[in-house]
């Protein structure tokens, strides 16, 4: 038996404990055929990142599912690994070349690539660190990396089945274009944002009618230098004679046609419309429809091209007010609106993108996405909370094809090889030498890379080992729970779930557990801009991993945001520390050669009994709650029980017992007090598992490490209804003599004689003992009607009993009135909610039997109650 220090250093045990599992090989998952696999994939971080918040909540709620399917006999592997986010690191080793005065071009792509993986190899192990830190019990001999040579391969491979299939095809399109990142993104990657802009009315003349003229609204104004056309509804009375005619496009005399396309909204603005193919994805295929040219005026860097005349060269706000400047000299200005408006900008440096036509390649969605819909609909993929699944059928249902080229170096470089002699692309999933269609050896490859999101939507299977038929494959996917925010629902869910169905024909995962943001203590969003960011290091450093944990799942529902504070950090560190003293004592308290077990029933007393029966019940709530992810239930019931149930009453009561001349008896109160320590343990290892780690190896009999001890089940025997609801009503009594003579700051060494009135005797009969030493009474009297003189009693009520305590020299009779008429308020409140529930015929018509009969029995406790503390009040006079 190990001695527990005096005081819990988390310091002192975090980093010993994970050298200690991760040593024993305790994280690792193994291919049983007599167990049953249960399967998480991280989502994986970016080898850019540092440990933040949201990594903290999502690892956690991870870590969580899969401690408790390891202790319930799973073979439960949780993979880890990191993702080669390619915009974000390109984008950093850039700017750290650029310290040096050296671009990317300077070194060519192969020292550029060679440079990227010594970044990689130096920083990208970072974060993983960091997340040993938090306790991740990952299965780190399977850490893999998006751009490792399975996943790599696993690229390739789907790459070429798509484009075989005709799903992944090269052309010209509209497309979301970064600026400052200087690359394609898909339209998942496009944040949108309100920003207060203007509306310019602009006069495009009529040709050949002079004077009159057709007034066109935009907010983009630099973008007219593109104009191939104006359009109308073909319906439109006031335009019809004007299709087929043209118009003369301000500052660049240049006419262009009117058409007449069902696009154009009649009742919006004067009903004309301005067409750039090359710059809004309508007027693309309105352009496409009416076979319009395609003239792009803006460059890769936001500037205008050499298209758009004496504007070339600037870029597009300047250009945008020399534009204005010149509408309004020219007289083609009519008028100018304040507008607000949605706009799109990279979801990686915060830049306004630009919708630009592209030679690009796609992913063709519609074929993918129907499958993928139909998943979620017949309930094969469910999410956690059902609301999500809205957010989800909104973006597949609306989805367009998916731009996978990136205009970057750093990840999967696209497997496509073009023919200089016949002009044929060959795609391979190896190095082709010659072309496959002519043979001729003179070929190059593409030049741009894959989106990070492909390779990352087919996490769940490429690190199992797919396209390969692994054993890890076979045993361990379909996946189980994939746990993630809602933010990447349409970046990343959507892929993995049209991906596995595609590419393995089954569903990759049949749970997506949604968690919220975690914001600062005034529930604002943690941002730079605002410096209200929190570092989990610093909060482990001060409080440690178990609190920063305990704390992220207190109080959390899946799907809503939380808030965290210090406050509430420094509340679940002094949790830790109760456990521990606990602990200690109880530990201090057993002999040399004490045999832990389940004491005999025989030997047991109404208040073990009790104990045992409430945390018999609690172990089916706490295992019911995890299974259906309810975590900030769970501690909160794990909390109450510990906190309130063992420390401050099951540890107060056993004193006496084992102080006592009783062998029997204080040795049953110590073999209740390590089995239930035991036991909670357990049920609290997955929310904190460094402190339960620590306590359970100084237990007794204990084993190797709890990380592998069985889930607890509610056993049959341990169920004592009938002694529960009695010593609940004997702590429900000392519970309110205590705080009334703390309201009242008696002293705890002045004792008092105590009446109860009951016509259930029985009920404290067997409790008097303890009642005598935890209510301060020097004598206890049960009585089924109190028969004395109420004056200068201080009196309590639960819903069987009132205590009469005679101390009113110590207290002050109005102080004493003002709180029975405070409970009665608080207790008339409670009546109150719970007869509106019941009279609510929707709720009770719906609501679960037991759940509706529970408030039938809170009603009659409060109102029983309510009649008691009546009785008090009438008493004082």
């Amino acid at each position: 038996m190990k001695e527990l220090e005096k005081v819990y250093e988390p310091a002192r045990v975090e980093t010993p404990t994970y050298d200690f599992w991760t040593k024993g090989g305790w994280f690792k998952a193994e291919r049983d055929p007599d167990k049953a696999s249960y399967t998480i994939v991280m989502p994986p971080p970016n080898i850019t990142g540092q440990l933040h918040m949201g990594h903290a909540m999502d690892n956690t709620w991870q870590d969580i599912l899969i401690r408790f399917k390891r202790m319930q006999g799973y073979s439960a592997l949780w993979v880890p690994g990191t993702d080669h986010a390619a915009i974000a690191t390109e984008a950093r080793i850039v700017a750290t070349m650029k310290e040096e005065g050296v671009t990317k071009e300077d070194l060519g792509r192969e020292d550029f690539l060679k440079r990227a993986w010594q970044w990689k190899d130096e920083y990208g192990g970072r974060i993983v660190e960091q997340l040993k830190k938090l306790g991740s019990s990952c299965d780190w001999s399977r850490e893999r990396f998006t751009m490792d040579e399975g996943c790599s391969k696993a690229v390739l491979h789907v790459f070429k089945k798509l484009y075989d299939e005709g799903l992944i095809y090269r052309g010209e399109r509209i497309i979301n274009w970064c600026p400052h990142c200087l690359t394609s993104i898909s339209d998942a990657e496009v944040e949108h944002e309100e920003q207060s802009g203007h509306l310019w009315h602009v006069k495009y003349p009529i040709v050949g009618e002079p004077g009159k003229f057709v007034t066109v609204a935009t907010t983009r104004p630099e973008t007219m230098l593109g104009d191939v056309a104006v359009a109308v509804h073909p319906e439109d009375a006031r335009y019809k004679h004007l299709v087929g005619k043209t118009v003369l496009l301000p500052l660049m005399d240049r006419e262009i046609p009117v058409v007449a396309d069902d696009y154009v909204d009649m009742e919006f603005g004067t009903g004309v419309v301005k067409i750039t193919p090359a710059h809004d994805p309508n007027d693309f295929e309105v352009g496409r429809r009416h076979d319009l040219p395609v003239l792009k005026v803006m460059t890769d860097d936001a500037h205008i091209s050499e298209s758009g005349g004496k504007y070339a060269g600037m870029e597009r706000y300047a250009a945008r007010k020399a534009v204005v400047a010149d509408l309004e000299a020219g007289e083609y200005l009519d008028k100018i609106e304040d507008h607000g408006h949605n706009v799109g900008t990279c979801y990686r440096c915060g830049t306004t993108i630009e919708p630009m036509v592209s030679l690009q390649w796609f992913v063709k969605m519609i074929p993918l996405a129907g499958p993928a819909i139909e998943a979620v609909k017949d309930g094969t993929i469910k999410f956690v909370p059902e609301r999500f699944t809205k957010t989800y059928l909104h973006w597949m249902e609306n989805t367009r094809d998916w731009t996978i080229s990136r205009q970057l170096w750093w990840g999967h470089r696209i497997p496509a090889w073009y023919c200089d002699s016949c002009g044929e692309v060959t795609v391979s999933e190896g190095t082709p030498t010659v072309c496959a269609h002519c043979g001729s050896g003179v070929i190059h490859q593409d030049e741009d890379t894959l989106d990070t999101w492909f390779s990352s939507a087919l996490w769940p299977f490429s690190t199992l080992g797919w396209p390969e038929e692994t054993e890890d494959l076979a045993y361990f996917y379909p996946t189980n729970t994939l746990v993630t925010g809602y933010d990447i629902i349409g970046f990343w869910v959507s892929r993995m779930i049209f991906s596995g169905l595609h590419y393995t024909g089954k569903a990759p995962f049949d749970t997506v557990l949604i968690h919220g943001l975690v914001r600062d203590a005034e529930g604002r969003k943690m941002s730079k801009s605002l410096g209200n960011g929190i570092d989990p290091l610093d909060v482990i450093s001060e409080y440690g991993a178990d609190a920063l944990r305990f704390t992220l799942v207190s109080g959390s529902t899946p799907g809503n945001d939380m808030r965290f504070s210090d406050e509430k950090a420094r509340s679940s560190r002094n949790f830790a520390n109760k456990l521990w003293n606990a602990a200690r004592f109880v530990m201090m308290n057993l002999p040399e050669d004490f045999t832990p077990g389940q004491p005999e029933k025989s030997a047991l007393e109404l208040s073990d009994k009790w104990v045992l029966s409430v945390y018999n019940k609690l172990v089916g709530e706490v295992t019911d709650n995890i299974e259906h992810f309810e975590f900030g239930l769970a501690v909160q019931k794990i909390y109450d029980f510990l906190w309130d149930v063992y420390c401050d009453w099951t540890i107060e009561i056993a004193k006496t017992r084992l102080n006592g001349e009783d062998a029997v008896g204080a040795d049953t109160a110590r073999k209740v007090l390590v089995f239930l320590l035991d036991g909670a343990l357990k049920l609290l290892h997955p929310f904190m598992p460094f402190i339960t780690e620590e306590i359970y190896r100084a237990l007794p009999g204990s084993a190797e490490t709890i990380m592998i001890q069985a889930w607890p089940k509610q056993d049959a025997a341990l169920d004592f209804a009938a002694e529960q609801e009695a010593f609940g009503e004997v702590v429900n009594l000392i519970r309110a003599v205590r705080i009334v003579r703390a309201e009242m700051n008696v002293h705890p060494a002045k004792r008092s004689h105590l009446i109860i009135e009951t016509a259930r005797p029985e009920l404290f009969k067997a409790g008097e003992a303890v009642i005598q030493r935890l209510a301060n009474a020097e004598a206890v009297e049960l009585v089924p009607a109190f028969a004395g003189d109420a004056a200068g009693m201080v009196q309590v009520a639960t819903a069987v009993a009132r205590g009469f305590i005679p101390m009113m020299d110590l207290i002050d009779r109005e102080k004493e009135l003002a709180r029975l008429n405070k409970e009665l308020a608080a207790t008339e409140k409670e009546i109150a909610s719970h007869s509106a529930k019941l009279a609510n015929e929707g709720f009770v018509s719906k609501a679960p039997a037991n759940v509706v009969q529970d408030i039938r029995d809170k009603l009659a406790r409060a109102q029983e109650k309510q009649l008691r503390v009546r009785e008090s009040i009438d008493a004082l006079g």
